[in-house]
């Protein structure tokens, strides 16, 4: 089993379990979105000390934490599961818990390091013209970027903070906007 330094931040103790089953890891709870600022102290600790990897479910509460310790723990590494991989089997809401270890282990292969301070790599005018940020398919085209880039789903706005702030450069984002569009070709749409 695949030991992690960093300390992986997760929302409850169900997603502990996961997480154990998948690598030999220590994690931190935050137990629901209204993060504490004890917590946010305690992960600025662990950040300087061990490094924090932001695992959370892939839904609206999921990205409200991720973006609560974005803005207060400069420097956090990111792992993002897709919808389908955190869907419950019977019945509950999305979530870590629910993915298989295979996919826990994949996202852990692919972090993104955030870049707080560092110029922009993608321009809105691009995301635009490329039809991520408005248009007939857009929603789509973003989860099915997100996917491809392992950077989890985002709506406009965020999309263009995320490929800068994890900066995603030109030539990763036209590679997967290339696969997007043979995906399309080969199912007609």
């Amino acid at each position: 089993m695949k030991k992690i330094k960093e300390v992986i931040v997760v929302e409850g103790k169900d997603d502990t379990k996961r997480i154990k089953q998948a690598v030999n890891a220590d994690t931190l709870e935050t137990n629901g979105s209204a993060i504490s600022s004890q917590t946010i102290e305690q992960i600025k600790v662990l950040q300087a000390r061990r490094g924090v990897i932001v695992f959370t479910d892939p839904d609206f509460s999921g990205e409200k934490i991720r973006q609560t310790i974005s803005q207060q723990v400069p420097g956090v590494k990111h792992a993002f599961l897709t919808k389908a991989q955190a869907v419950p089997k019977f019945k509950g809401s999305l979530g870590v818990e629910h993915a298989t270890p295979a996919a826990i282990c994949a996202a852990l292969e692919h972090l993104y390091t955030e870049v707080p301070a560092a110029e922009p790599v993608v321009s809105r005018e691009f995301l635009w013209q490329a039809g991520l940020l408005s248009g007939p398919r857009a929603k789509e085209k973003r989860a099915k970027l997100g996917e491809i880039l392992k950077i989890g789903y985002t709506n406009g706005k965020r999309l263009y903070e995320r490929l800068n702030l994890f900066q995603i450069d030109m030539q990763q984002l036209q590679q997967a906007l290339k696969q997007i569009q043979q995906m399309e070709e080969k199912h007609g749409k």
